[in-house]
């Protein structure tokens, strides 16, 4: 046996706490409520920025800080905080990461100015990064082989709970409360998540555990990462072919390089390259990058649907989804199971083709869709999606060695955040171009006025979000033309884009099929049970 408890975790389990410390299934229980933290506030934040603009008087860049500060911070730092893991221990970094997000969380609430709110931002997507690793490493020094899918099963099952119930707990709460209280909702499920990991989590640690650090390794890889992160998220307004675009992604390519390069040098790597001789780990990165370019890619346009062409609160719109994230929450501890018992590569290949059905049927919705017909391929996605959640990750941390668990677990996240970062940008471009294409043609076949050049942009802006751009005290009747050629021509956007994130899906699931169960995953439960 490899693993061995350090003498700090040895000392501190004497009498009371020996049947609790290191329980694989009151360990997941720990672990899951601070990842809950984490994803709850992936969507519950974005129902509150409207009322944080409103409040403070911020602007809409003011606002896109408010995200992109936290999305930049949590890419960076990921793989780096699972280094931090496995050279600290996944108990302590989790258990900082725990405590650092739900003290920002409070910071925010207190906060009355734009900057001090992005700072704080940009402290939970630090502390959020410590976290997601951790938890991963935590479950695969835990649970035994066996049992380890269906661990992450109910681990995906709690993010998809978290992040169904974001947009409904945030919409009750800045609707009925304020702002503020979607930041004090953290504190006492921190607070929750820091007295179970002090009592049950336990520490692994091996013999070859790294015991050093690779600090121009850290800066490459940092400045790769915000380099692309940056690039993808500014690409929607400065446009594709923009020199600043160009540049920040020649810059990330060649930091990429040179990172690659110095990792071949160096002692103990950052990012051991040795981990992508593994086929199916590596299949398993590039398959989380798809998965989250189709499905949170196309999330950002199934709001806009819900809510600027149905009409619906932020609230309703969250009960529309639910058929989705309700199939997460079903399928992911099934699909543990099931890839317990056949493996990964079936059940990854079947997600990505339902994954695919879905977009593809959901890009034949219209404007006067009905409930049920929504429900259909929001279901079906969720139901796709389930098994690559856990199927993926299980490739991923599965597939490396036991001592770089907590960097294969910010692999993991990195691979989903870039992915879905590059999603929602791509397709957003997609949008774009298709609005800008097609809006002057849906607007003369309603009968209506040429729009001024200098106001096309705005209006092609807003119909991109679904939001048709009718003047204050409009005619009905005028109104109801411009509505019908706005959603018409958004539409005809979301349509394309969501045929393109059912071509990627289908382009994943042929990935699918290099992915296999992990080598490694025997020593999981070294010293579980």
């Amino acid at each position: 046996m490899t693993s061995q408890t350090t003498v700090a975790t040895a000392t501190s389990d004497p009498g009371p706490r020996k049947g609790l410390r290191g329980h694989p299934w009151l360990t997941l229980l720990s672990v899951a409520i601070g990842v809950m933290m984490v994803t709850l506030d992936g969507t519950i934040v974005a129902v509150a920025n409207p009322a944080i603009q409103k409040d403070l008087g911020a602007s809409l860049a003011d606002v896109q800080w408010i995200t992109n500060a936290y999305l930049l911070a949590l890419a960076v730092a990921l793989i780096t905080a699972g280094k931090l893991g496995d050279r600290f221990g996944h108990r302590l970094t989790f258990l900082v990461g725990t405590t650092g997000f739900a003290v920002a969380s409070g910071a925010i609430s207190l906060s009355d100015t734009v900057p001090a709110i992005v700072g704080f931002r940009v402290l939970q997507g630090l502390c959020g990064a410590l976290l997601m690793p951790a938890a991963l490493g935590l479950l695969r020094a835990t649970f035994p082989a066996e049992k380890l899918n269906m661990a992450i099963g109910l681990w995906g099952m709690v993010i998809g709970v978290s992040t169904a119930g974001g947009p409904i707990l945030g919409g009750v709460l800045v609707e009925h409360v304020n702002w503020q209280s979607v930041f004090y909702v953290n504190l006492p499920v921190g607070a929750i998540a820091l007295v179970l990991g002090l009592i049950i989590l336990k520490d692994h640690r091996l013999e070859d555990a790294p015991k050093s650090f690779d600090p121009l390794g850290i800066v490459l890889l940092s400045a790769a990462m915000f380099c692309l992160v940056w690039a993808v998220i500014k690409a929607p307004s400065w446009s594709w072919g923009n020199s600043r675009t160009l540049i920040f992604l020649g810059a990330a390519l060649v930091a990429f390089v040179a990172f690659a390069a110095w990792q071949t040098r160096v002692r103990e790597p950052l990012l051991p390259l040795g981990l992508f001789r593994s086929l199916p780990l590596s299949a398993g990165t590039v398959l989380m990058v798809l998965m989250a370019f189709a499905f949170i890619g196309g999330l950002f346009f199934m709001t806009f649907y819900l809510q600027n062409v149905h009409g619906m609160t932020p609230v309703n719109s969250g009960l529309h989804l639910l058929p989705l994230t309700g199939m997460v929450i079903i399928g992911s501890p099934t699909a543990g199971a099931i890839i317990t018992r056949i493996g990964p590569r079936i059940p990854l290949v079947v997600g990505m083709l339902l994954a695919a059905a879905a977009s593809f049927g959901t890009a034949t919705l219209d404007a006067d869709s009905g409930t049920g017909v929504m429900s259909l391929w929001f279901a079906l996605f969720g139901l796709g999606l389930s098994p690559v959640m856990v199927g993926a990750t299980e490739v991923i941390v599965g597939n490396a060695p036991l001592q770089h668990a907590g960097i294969a677990g910010g692999l993991q996240q990195a691979a989903m955040q870039v992915g879905g970062a590059i999603g929602t940008a791509v397709l957003g471009a997609v949008m774009a171009a298709r609005v800008d294409h097609l809006l002057p043609r849906k607007w003369a076949d309603q009968g209506l006025p040429p729009l001024p050049h200098d106001q096309l942009p705005g209006a092609s802006d807003a119909v991109a979000v679904g939001i048709a751009p009718v003047p204050k005290q409009t005619p009905g009747p005028v109104a109801e033309k411009i509505i019908t050629a706005s959603h018409d021509t958004f539409m005809s956007g979301m349509s394309l884009s969501f045929t393109v994130a059912g071509v990627i899906a289908l382009f994943a699931a042929a990935v699918a099929l290099f992915t296999k169960r992990g080598e490694n995953a025997g020593a999981a439960g070294a010293a579980a049970v």
